[in-house]
């Protein structure tokens, strides 16, 4: 997850809350979509992730995962992991568009997929560009 922008903290309860709420979410999503059991556990797992969040509060790594514990090198250790993290989906998904298309199919959802990760990624590249 990226810091906030000009430096500012985040309480310790946000990403454990923003976590049991996507969990939340999940479950919902799941139970619309008839397989309740796979929300409660998709809930259970996210709520435990939820509990560790709080509970890790000494280890420097998950406070700053939190954003309470955030400092610059940690800041530039994250940009790195987004970057890295980016970078594999980007790769999965063209593997998976070839993939597709090579077996005659459209390629789709990954088409857009690529689309919007090529997309995003030039647009970051114009405005940064453009405000650098």
């Amino acid at each position: 997850m990226a810091g906030m922008p000009g430096g500012r903290r985040r309480s310790k309860w946000f990403l454990p809350i923003f976590v049991v709420v996507l969990g939340l979410v999940i479950f919902a999503a799941e139970g619309i979509g008839g397989h309740l059991d796979r929300g409660i556990d998709s809930l259970g797992i996210m709520a435990a992730l939820a509990v560790a969040l709080v509970l890790g509060g000494r280890s420097e790594t998950v406070r700053g995962l939190r954003g309470d514990g955030r400092d610059e090198r940690f800041a530039l250790i994250d940009l790195r992991a987004t970057a890295l993290a980016g970078s594999v989906v980007t790769i999965a998904i063209l593997i998976g568009w070839i993939v597709e298309i090579a077996r005659g199919r459209d390629g789709g959802p990954y088409t857009w997929l690529a689309t919007v990760a090529g997309g995003a990624y030039l647009a970051a590249i114009a405005f940064l560009r453009w405000r650098g």
